[in-house]
Formats: structure tokens, sequence, C-alpha cells
């Protein structure tokens, strides 16, 4: 069986949820800081809500608006925990010495 991975889109969304609470797609794109583009996010979190990584509700609006209401997504316990794990690896990778 291969090791959960997360692509770099994935952890950034992880990162930016873990962060920023519950969001909708075009959110992310905003605080991303022009590391996720509109035509690819939705996409993206589809698939990770089919891996388990993020779940998702239809906003209840406050007040009757026009359009369709927007999904917003949350980390789920497999997403944060595996969010973590790779965390703590790039952090281990990053501080352990090099061998001559």
């Amino acid at each position: 069986m291969k090791p959960p991975r997360l692509s770099r889109k994935e952890f950034l969304i992880l990162d930016l949820l873990t962060s920023n609470g519950e969001c909708f797609g075009l959110e992310l794109v905003r605080e991303s800081a022009g590391q996720l583009k509109r035509g690819t996010v939705y996409v993206t979190l589809q698939r990770m809500e089919e891996k388990g990584l993020v779940e998702s509700r239809l906003e209840q609006p406050s007040e009757p608006r026009a359009g369709l209401p927007r999904r917003l997504f949350r980390p789920t316990r497999h997403g944060l925990a595996l969010l973590r794990a790779m965390e703590l690896a790039a952090a281990h990778l990053n501080t352990a010495e090099v061998l001559p």
C-alpha cells in the first residue's frame, strides 16, 4: 500500500483551511497569494473531498442572494492528521544533519 501523500496544492489548501477556518474556493484563491488559480481550486477541492481530506457544506446565507449558495470547505480529522505528519516530516528533514 502506498503511503498517503499531499500535492503542493493540497498541502496549501489544508494549511489555509487550518489557519483561516472554513472557506469557500474563491477565498482560498485570494488567500493563496497567487499559488491557487480559479480554474483548478474546485477540481482540487473535489478530489480532496473524495480522498477524505476535506468536507463541505452549502452556505446558509443570512440574507437572500442571487445565484447558487456557496460551498464552504473545512479539513477533516484525516486531512489534519496528514497535514501535521507532513509538517513534522518537513521540519525533521530541514533540521537533519547532512552526512559527509
